[in-house]
């Protein structure tokens, strides 16, 4: 293979012959240094040597990004390498290869600012419903709607009522980035919000708690929440602690005539409702949801929607199932409404304050339910037995596991309480109440006797 001395005339005077793939001319000065024509007249340096006994070539460049003096350079820089045992080729592929990493690494890093400053842009009110979403299917329809409820914003038209709504304890942090929701914001709105609606705030306090919780365990959220700003002592302590309304309940004096404003009611769907709440001491929102499939009047009982477990079986007693038998059937639910899009009862706290106001006596909804625990001390029967019909989780072991009371048994002391209460109400020396209700013949001391 013939040599000759790289020159700037040479190297312009080169070119592939008519009918070939390539030419080359090879350096006589650097070892190994070449120049490579093609017929479009394109000219590139290369580098050709041996590795191992096996001929290797890479290439260069081409002659108008490589000068005369750099190619020939880079040729003695490429057969030291060889002296020395290295492959350029291996070399080279390792450089662009850390090159790329680089460039990867690099990409990354802007990638994560870049969805960093996303995350951070989040406010609770874009985290809030996916929150909702995730968990409401552990959650009563009560619950779902306090999560609603607490983070309006307000300003919205009701439907029975020429006010507008009113914003929700949290509405104040709808807009709000969740990484600028920090202790001391929670405090400082805690400490207005106890002058206007502490129970209130100690409820939405309790659910931005659960929210934040939920948001650090999820991986788009972690990394901008490095604490729960609603775990906040001075918080709590700003809202106070909840105290037992023991005002709200019905004194047994008061119970008669609680019963009779209620029978007053005009809506006869109303008057049972809150009757029946009374009688068995369910949530209101469980009774509330009673389909007529869930009354069997055979076997005489009721299954009712449960806080705790899926549902509870409680007895249907005789003064219950004649209430229940003069309803009007006008679709799935017991106590239906034309005028609620769910189609059954859904706010009676109007009729029950004017009746309450007919009584004079102050009562809420679950004030009645208050009151069927409070009466049931009148009557001597066992302590689980309100517990199981109410629905309250047992507090011991042995309640849970061992001391539960069949429907029949249940019933027979379901029918003591009721009975106590209609005595209670009407007398027994009241022959036509009892015949209005369908206790004729001396029945009332009947079941009272049970």
């Amino acid at each position: 293979m013939a040599k000759t001395k790289f020159t700037a005339g040479r190297i312009a005077s080169f070119s592939c012959d008519a009918g070939k793939s390539q030419e080359f001319l090879w350096d006589a000065s650097a070892p190994g240094l070449g120049l490579r024509a093609t017929p479009r007249g394109d000219k590139s340096y290369f580098f050709q040597s041996k590795l191992d006994g096996k001929t290797l070539r890479t290439t260069i460049g081409s002659i108008t990004n490589w000068t005369i003096p750099e190619a020939e350079a880079e040729a003695r820089r490429l057969q030291t390498l060889i002296d020395h045992g290295h492959d350029p080729r291996q070399i080279k592929t390792d450089k662009l290869i850390a090159a790329q990493d680089v460039r990867d690494a690099r990409e990354a890093e802007e990638q994560a600012l870049e969805q960093k400053s996303v995350r951070e842009a989040v406010t609770l009110g874009d985290v809030w419903p996916l929150y909702v979403k995730d968990r409401q299917q552990h959650w009563s329809d009560l619950h779902q709607r306090d999560h609603k409820k607490i983070i309006q914003k307000g300003g919205e038209k009701r439907s029975r009522s020429s006010k507008l709504t009113e914003p929700g304890p949290l509405a104040a942090f709808v807009d709000m980035r969740l990484v600028d929701i920090t202790k001391d914001r929670v405090e400082e709105w805690a400490k207005v919000e106890s002058k206007r609606r502490a129970t209130r705030a100690r409820l939405a306090l309790r659910l931005l708690r659960a929210c934040l919780s939920w948001c650090v365990e999820q991986k788009e959220y972690r990394e901008i929440l490095t604490e729960n700003a609603a775990k906040s002592k001075r918080a709590k302590e700003s809202l106070g602690k909840s105290r037992p309304k023991k005002e709200d309940v019905l004194q047994k004096a008061q119970l008669p005539h609680w019963f009779a404003a209620v029978r007053q009611i005009q809506n006869p769907i109303i008057s049972a409702y809150l009757l029946c709440l009374l009688l068995t001491g369910a949530r209101r929102e469980e009774m509330a949801g009673l389909k007529w499939v869930d009354v069997d009047f055979r076997w005489k009982s009721i299954k009712l929607a449960d806080k705790v477990e899926p549902f509870r079986i409680v007895p249907l007693t005789p003064f219950l199932e004649d209430l229940l038998m003069n309803l009007p059937r006008e679709n799935e639910w017991v106590f239906y409404s034309r005028t609620s899009a769910s189609e059954h009862i859904t706010e009676p706290s109007i009729a029950h304050r004017k009746a309450c106001k007919e009584a004079q006596v102050i009562l809420t909804l679950h004030g009645i339910r208050r009151s069927f625990a409070s009466l049931c001390a009148w009557i001597a029967i066992p302590n689980g037995v309100p517990q199981q019909i109410m629905g309250h989780t047992p507090r011991t072991a042995h309640d849970t596991y061992y001391k539960f009371w069949p429907i029949e048994l249940l019933r027979a002391f379901h029918t003591k309480i009721e009975t106590w209460v209609l005595n209670e109400c009407f007398g027994r020396a009241n022959p036509s109440v009892e015949k209005e209700f369908g206790f004729e013949g001396g029945s009332l001391k009947e079941f009272s006797d049970a």
